[in-house]
Parts: C-alpha cells; sequence; structure tokens
C-alpha cells in the first residue's frame, strides 16, 4: 500500500499480509469442497472486510456473507436452501477496521467492507485524515446496517471517572488502521489529551481487554455495536465500568463531525455497568463503484430477503439491520444495483399500500 497514504494511521504491511494468506486459504479450502461437476467459471468469490475477531465488525461481516453466499449445489430457496447470490462464495476477511477497510475497497483490493460513516465520508471527500491522500471517490454504499458506540472502557478499582482523568494513564486508543483509533483522538482532543498526554498504545479489542483484565493498561477505546464480543468477556471476568462523554463536549464534537450522534450504553449492557452516554456512529456497507450492477443488486436482494430476517435476528447486532433505514444517513452515494433494488422495494411497497387501501379488511 503506498507510504503517502495516511501516514499516520497506515496498517501494518505484516498484518496485512497475514490476513490475505488466511483468506485465500480460506478461500482455496472452500473452493475444494464444492462439488465437482461446478465449472470455475459458475463460482464468484466475494471478500467482505470486517475488523478484528474480539470487535463487532468480525462477526456481522460473517454474518452478512452466510446470508449472501450461494455455492453451486446449494438448495434452491424455495425448499429452505441458501436465498443468496447463485455461484457466490462470501468471505469475512479480518483487517485492522474501518480506514484499512476503505482503503481496500477504494483501491480495488477488497470487493467490499465495513467502515464508519464518518470514515467513509472523509475518504470519499478527502477531508481531514485523507487530505494528504486525496478522495477515494469511487466508494459506494449497500446499506447503513446499524449505530456503532464508543467504548472507554477501565477497571471499576482504578478511579477513572472521566475521560479527562486519562491524562498520564496508559490507555489504548485503537488499532493502526481502525476508525476507533480516529474516533478516540477526536473525542481526546475535545478534552485537551493528545497522545503526548498518555502512555499510548494501539491494540485492537481482544489484546487491550487481556492487556486491561491483566492490569497492564489502565483504559482502552473502542468503537462497535453493542454488545462488543471482547468487552463482554472482560465484564465477566472482572468488574469495568464505561467512562461517560460530557454532553458539553458531545455536543461541540457534533459540530465540527455532523456524523457524530448522541448515543446511550444501556444499564447492564455488560455485566455490572451502569448507563453510560456517548458518542455513536453508523456502520456502513461499502462496494467499489466498478463492481458488476447485477452482482450489488443481488447481494442486496439477498440481504433483505424475507428469509433472512431469521437469521439477522439470532445477533444482537443482526437485529438492529433494518431495511427501514438501510439508505438513510448514508456518507458516500448507493452503489447503482443498491439505488435499483431500494427503488423497486419502493415501489412495491407503495403498490401494496394502494392495494390496502383499495381493499380494506372487512369489519367483523
Amino acid at each position: 500500500m503506498d507510504r503517502r497514504v495516511v501516514p499516520e494511521i497506515g496498517p501494518s504491511r505484516r498484518a496485512d499480509r497475514v490476513s490475505r494468506r488466511r483468506c485465500l486459504a480460506l478461500l482455496a479450502a472452500v473452493a475444494a469442497l464444492m462439488p465437482r461437476c461446478a465449472a470455475a467459471d459458475d463460482i464468484r468469490f466475494f471478500r467482505i472486510g470486517t475488523g478484528p475477531t474480539g470487535a463487532s465488525y468480525f462477526p456481522v461481516g460473517g454474518l452478512l456473507a452466510s446470508i449472501i453466499s450461494n455455492p453451486p449445489g446449494s438448495r434452491p430457496c424455495d425448499v429452505g436452501g441458501s436465498c443468496g447470490v447463485p455461484g457466490l462464495i462470501a468471505v469475512a476477511q479480518t483487517s485492522q477496521g474501518s480506514v484499512e477497510n476503505v482503503l481496500a475497497v477504494g483501491e480495488g483490493q477488497l470487493d467490499s467492507g465495513l467502515c464508519q460513516a464518518d470514515i467513509a465520508f472523509w475518504a470519499y471527500t478527502g477531508g481531514d485524515l485523507f487530505q494528504s491522500r486525496g478522495p477515494l471517490a469511487n466508494l459506494r454504499a449497500i446499506a447503513n446496517l446499524f449505530q456503532e458506540s464508543l467504548h472507554i472502557v477501565v477497571r471499576r478499582e482504578s478511579g477513572i471517572r472521566t475521560p479527562a482523568d486519562l491524562k498520564g494513564k496508559r490507555v489504548s486508543l485503537g488499532e493502526e488502521g481502525s476508525g476507533t483509533l480516529v474516533t478516540a483522538r477526536q473525542l481526546l482532543r475535545a478534552y485537551k489529551l493528545g497522545d503526548k498526554q498518555l502512555k499510548p498504545s494501539f491494540l485492537n479489542a481482544g489484546a487491550a481487554a487481556e492487556k486491561l483484565r491483566a492490569n497492564q493498561i489502565d483504559a482502552f477505546f473502542q468503537v462497535g455495536g453493542i454488545p462488543v464480543p471482547a468487552i463482554v468477556d472482560l465484564a465477566n471476568a472482572v468488574p469495568i465500568d464505561l467512562l461517560p462523554v460530557d454532553s458539553g463536549v458531545a455536543a461541540d464534537l457534533r459540530k465540527l463531525y455532523p456524523f457524530l450522534q448522541l448515543d446511550v450504553i444501556p444499564a447492564a449492557t455488560y455485566t455490572g455497568t451502569v448507563e453510560a452516554m456517548t458518542l455513536g456512529i453508523g456502520a456502513i456497507w461499502i462496494v467499489g463503484a466498478a463492481l458488476d450492477n447485477d452482482l450489488v443488486y443481488g447481494v442486496t436482494r439477498a440481504l433483505w430477503h424475507p428469509s433472512t430476517r431469521k437469521l439477522l435476528d439470532e445477533q444482537p447486532l443482526g437485529r438492529q439491520i433494518r431495511v427501514e433505514t438501510a439508505a438513510a444517513g448514508l456518507p458516500v452515494p448507493l452503489h447503482p444495483g443498491a439505488e435499483r433494488y431500494y427503488a423497486e422495494a419502493e415501489q412495491k411497497r407503495r403498490k401494496e399500500a394502494e392495494q390496502a387501501a383499495k381493499n380494506p379488511p372487512k369489519s367483523p
């Protein structure tokens, strides 16, 4: 990857190579299991850039991959089989998060990826942390999936009560290449803190949770849909608190960064925690503009197929993925294939509403 691209948060070359090797090995293994009668051109692989395994993007990416996949030889949709895109094998690929995903999708190294709404907007417009690199104007959206929440996690015994108390502390700000790192630095600036006022480290959610559990760091930041798996495991092992964001600070940040929202992490989301006011950010599923229109149409249709609802409802975050909000608040344009699906779905909804109005149910 170009060293000029966002140098302060560029992804680790070693981690990128490991992730790609794992993905390629998985694709090869899946292909080997396909029926031998299936021709090679019947199969289309589709990679979804997610995040570290302990964060929320990875399980969501796996869920999306299972929904849109429909390998050769699968049972037909109408008899309880796959309702995904015929011949498609989708794979959730680990990554460092939002920044790595938008760069990889924008440069054609990934078919799609999950990312924070603010990261997608800045990448698309070439603003903020992407100023030196320039805009990735070929980014497009499939859907706005769910809202993520900023978590600031400390051990309950630490005595740390607000983000201002993090001065001089050992704090993980999020992995290099992640949206968490970007959001953490935005919040800390609002509290007049920077890396130099902390003892910073740059860990993914799983590693940060382990180090907090071992009392090797004092706090960590994580942006993720609730509940974040690594924080669930941590809270079950040691008492933790979630630091609240001051309402005045949140209001000021929203003026600077319009994609940030006021959010609340409910009490008992994690064992023993109380309600915490924080910041919320939309999680977007993005693709490249050059991706085939029919393919993206099929992926979008599979995502919202009636049979998909049951699969989505099996995960806490999946239950938040709703077609009603899929096209709302997008920071980049819809891909034409996705746009076609939503236009058809809206037309169908209107026709059904008209029919219902013409034939109201009879009173008993």
